[in-house]
């Protein structure tokens, strides 16, 4: 099912989003774009051992995040108010980058607002993600764009992106 084109001409795989992570004590959603190879694999979000998501968070939080199990995790998420998706439902990809995202048809952004009766704003994790900045401002809650926490992100250091996520947490109560 992960794996990768069997031949350089085929067009590259079709693959399938996460569900989100989000319920009616969600307070503030964070959007990715669309999870890359390592995350769909263990079909757990942030799941690339170099991606600074988990490890911010547990640093607002002061928990070790990293030492829970994944379902763990998501309680925690969940305990302080924040729910996780991806602007994108599937693309067409080679290899995890954003910038190889292909034919991507958009999640239903607009239903799981509906769903979320305490959402105080939205915050997109990186450039891609960003890029439906429009769409998530009609939704009437503040948007944000935070740095990706993407290890491709090299060009911002862990502390400059944990300061940036901590001013936008705090400003909603979720830090």
């Amino acid at each position: 099912m992960f794996a990768e084109m069997t031949a350089s001409k085929q067009r590259p795989k079709l693959w399938e989003g996460l569900p989100p992570v989000a319920g009616p004590r969600t307070r503030m959603l964070v959007l990715g774009s669309f999870p890359g190879l390592a995350s769909l694999q263990a079909q757990q979000y942030y799941g690339h051992a170099r991606n600074h998501f988990w490890p911010i968070l547990g640093a607002l939080w002061g928990l070790d995040l990293m030492a829970m199990p994944y379902a763990d995790r998501l309680k925690s998420a969940q305990a302080h108010g924040l729910g996780i998706w991806d602007v994108y439902a599937q693309c067409q990809r080679e290899g995890s980058l954003d910038s190889a995202i292909r034919n991507a048809r958009p999640n239903d952004l607009a239903g799981l607002v509906r769903t979320l009766p305490d959402l105080r704003a939205i915050a997109h994790n990186g450039g891609e993600s960003a890029r439906s900045m429009k769409l998530t401002r009609a939704l009437g809650r503040p948007v944000y764009r935070l740095p990706s926490t993407s290890p491709a992100n090299a060009s911002w250091s862990f502390e400059r992106k944990l300061a940036a996520w901590r001013e936008v947490f705090a400003s909603h109560g979720v830090a």
